[in-house]
Formats: C-alpha cells, sequence, structure tokens
C-alpha cells in the first residue's frame, strides 16, 4: 500500500456544490476537535495529491482556505457536475473527489482506493475506481479518470444526474467490502452529514469527538 509521504501525479477535490438546504450552516464548516470537516479533508488530499482544489458555487465563502476554486459548468446537477467542472479543470488525469461534508475519512481508505486505482489503469481498463460499503456505492470518496468526460457530459445534457446509473454505464473498478472493512470495520470514512438527524446521531456515537458550530 502506498504511503503518504508519497504524493502521486493525481489530482484532488473537494466538492462542496451542494445547496446545503437540510442543514442549517454550511457542513464543511462543523468543527471536530477545532478543526473543520473541510479543512481535514483538504490536508488528507494534500498528503497524497500534486493538486487540490474545492469546487463550489459560492466561491466567496471559501476563499480563506488558501487553495483553488472552480465553479460548475451545469450548475444545479448534484455530485454530476461537480464531477464534471473538477475533471475539466484538473491539471491530472486521475482525479480524487472527495465531499466536504464526510468528517471521519480514514487516510489509509484513501491510500487503498489509489493503489487500487493505480493498478488498474495501468491496463487501460477502469475509468473510476469506488469502493463498496453496506453494498452500496460510495462515489463521493474515489477516483476518477478524463475519459469519462465525454459520457459524463453526454448524460448532464440529458439531465441524467444519477451518479450510481452512471457508474454502472463506465468501466468501474469496484473495491469489495471485505477490503474496506479490514481498514475501516464500521465505514466511518463514508458517513456524511446531510441533516440535523444525521448530526445528533454522530454526536451521540462520537462522545469522544467535539462538534461544534
Amino acid at each position: 500500500m502506498f504511503g503518504f509521504n508519497n504524493i502521486q501525479m493525481i489530482s484532488g477535490a473537494i466538492l462542496a456544490g451542494g445547496e446545503n438546504k437540510r442543514f442549517p450552516v454550511l457542513k464543511g464548516f462543523l468543527k471536530i476537535n477545532g478543526v473543520t470537516i473541510i479543512e481535514k479533508n483538504i490536508h488528507l488530499l494534500q498528503t497524497i495529491c500534486n493538486e487540490v482544489f474545492i469546487s463550489t458555487n459560492k466561491p466567496e465563502l471559501y476563499f480563506n482556505l488558501r487553495v483553488n476554486i472552480f465553479g460548475d459548468i451545469f450548475p444545479l446537477r448534484g455530485p454530476m457536475s461537480g464531477i464534471y467542472s473538477s475533471l475539466m479543470n484538473a491539471k491530472n488525469d486521475n482525479l480524487f473527489i472527495l465531499a466536504c461534508d464526510m468528517p471521519f475519512v480514514n487516510d489509509r481508505i484513501l491510500s487503498l482506493i489509489i493503489e487500487k486505482h493505480l493498478e488498474e489503469v495501468t491496463s487501460d481498463y477502469h475509468y473510476a475506481t469506488i469502493p463498496i460499503y453496506n453494498n452500496k456505492l460510495q462515489p463521493l470518496c474515489g477516483i476518477y479518470n478524463k475519459k469519462i468526460l465525454p459520457i459524463l457530459e453526454t448524460h448532464l445534457l440529458d439531465e441524467k444526474n444519477s451518479i450510481y446509473l452512471f457508474l454502472k454505464e463506465i468501466k468501474t473498478n469496484l473495491i469489495n467490502e471485505h477490503e474496506i472493512k479490514q481498514i475501516d470495520p464500521y465505514g466511518k470514512s463514508f458517513v456524511n452529514i446531510n441533516t440535523i438527524d444525521d448530526y445528533e446521531m454522530i454526536r451521540k456515537q462520537e462522545v469522544d469527538i467535539a462538534i461544534t458550530i
């Protein structure tokens, strides 16, 4: 498995383009142990990627984070639009996508995903590498290759905005749940905060972690 002292020729993008309608504050700015979720995830990507930026339609909210910021080319289309715009702007062919509201991403999970993707990309076969947990694809913690851009653009133009259906259409390298659980048995890496209920549930489960708004 790759060590985290090895920067890969992979771009990293934090998706922060959601409308945030179900939560009273920007989820990425929730703090865990004094550090915002988005700052934590930027740092994680910076340890493995030679380029990291934020995908958002509200750039003024993120200027203080001192990373490049890009907006959506197709606005209000969900993660598909963020992935498309990020791939268009990325310097590298491979792009690690991470959501801004995932507070417990495990660095070893990121390393595993990179390892699996680079193994497959050398064979020129898979265009994305996505982990599975709870029998579900986890598309906001995975790697995408620029070769998907024409298909992705077609989906967006046709207003087919489901990332799950898209991943079934392209050549996707799936990391099986057994491998994921060896590193992250409870799938904390894939927990995200969408609602107040999610926030309260995390507070109850993570009693040793201080979450403040």
